[in-house]
């Protein structure tokens, strides 16, 4: 949108659409239009993206994920600028700047046949590559401030985010990036009852131990110091301390065990050899795991 609205195209349309999202057998139908009766149901002539974002933009989102057989119509259109509708003789005109964005690795997947090189180099004209959140921490509170914002504008409380809490959030990996945040200070704004978010809050929704390995603050603590350090507060506030380097070694065991398991798809033989011990001894300590520590893959 950054681009369609700074580039001389930005009094046309800006058109997105989600290549993922799209069922295989529609998608030309969905992008190029089609004609009354080019197939069961098509009532009526229907224009389609490269139609309504004439003069403008055309956003391919998760292009990575767009089936190869209906990548060759696409290159036949950017290299020809001409279309027709499904089902239509017209050639129309394709007056659009394209724009497309994956989160898959592209040369893999065309190293694996799954797209199609010729289109990738055509589509591939100026690449931006666009950083992952962990990787640019220091926008985190600046990105808070702007959703926080956003809520108020739409109704909901304005409240204020704690250096703590701005801590928590900056060691946390975020693997649904910005979304992700946005989602979460909305969820915050809705369910707080103080005008303060702690990092109490945070810890509640991210939970604990899933913060990242790298420095935070004064770089003495990481992410996940952080988490066991607020997992012992609350522990020794709730007055319910007891052992607690043997409850933290259950949890921390069932955590890493599950994790694995399921990066694993249960497969015990290359979950120990991740955790580098052997499959009896990960046989073992699924056994010893208190009730309820583990998931049902590590329990069943």
């Amino acid at each position: 949108r950054a681009i369609h609205a700074t580039g001389q195209r930005q009094n046309g349309p800006f058109v997105a659409i989600n290549m993922a999202a799209i069922p295989r057998e529609l998608i030309e139908s969905e992008l190029f239009g089609h004609e009354k009766g080019a197939f069961t149901g098509a009532v009526a002539r229907k224009a389609g993206r490269f139609e309504q974002a004439a003069g403008g933009t055309l956003f391919l989102d998760e292009i990575g994920d767009m089936p190869i057989e209906a990548q060759t119509r696409l290159l036949r259109v950017l290299q020809s600028n001409e279309y027709s509708r499904v089902g239509g003789q017209e050639a129309l005109r394709a007056d659009v700047r394209i724009v497309a964005a994956t989160h898959r690795d592209m040369p893999e997947l065309v190293r694996d046949g799954l797209f199609r090189e010729d289109l990738y180099y055509r589509l591939n004209v100026i690449p931006v590559a666009m950083p992952a959140l962990r990787e640019r921490p220091s926008d985190i509170a600046a990105l808070v401030d702007h959703f926080v914002g956003e809520g108020m504008a739409t109704g909901l409380p304005g409240r204020r985010f704690t250096d703590g809490a701005l801590a928590r959030m900056t060691a946390f990996d975020w693997p649904g990036n910005v979304r992700q945040l946005a989602n979460m200070v909305q969820r915050l704004s809705v369910l707080g009852r103080d005008s303060d978010v702690t990092a109490d809050e945070v810890d509640q929704i991210l939970g604990p131990g899933t913060g990242s390995a790298k420095q935070v603050g004064d770089g003495t603590q990481n992410g996940l110091g952080m988490a066991v350090t607020a997992w012992v507060e609350r522990e020794l506030r709730a007055g319910t301390a007891r052992n607690l380097h043997h409850q933290l070694a259950d949890i921390t065991d069932a955590a890493m065990i599950a994790a694995v398991m399921e990066h694993t798809r249960g497969n015990q033989l290359a979950t120990a050899r991740l955790l580098g011990i052997n499959r009896n001894t990960l046989r073992k300590r699924i056994g010893e795991l208190p009730p309820g520590r583990g998931n049902s893959a590590i329990e069943g």
